[in-house]
């Protein structure tokens, strides 16, 4: 009887981590996405063209 309590523990344990590493993303974060510049560019540190 021990031996299938552990073995049940053993397999809910994997199975719990399983699921989390390949459950869908349940994550909020706000879309960042691209953002534009808007300072000014250091005329010193600019490449000749």
């Amino acid at each position: 009887m021990q031996i299938a309590t552990m073995l049940e523990r053993f397999i809910g344990y994997f199975s719990d981590a399983f699921s989390r590493i390949f459950a869908l993303d349940r994550n909020e974060y706000p879309a960042t996405g691209l953002q534009p510049f808007e300072g000014e560019i250091d005329k010193k540190h600019r490449r000749s063209s």
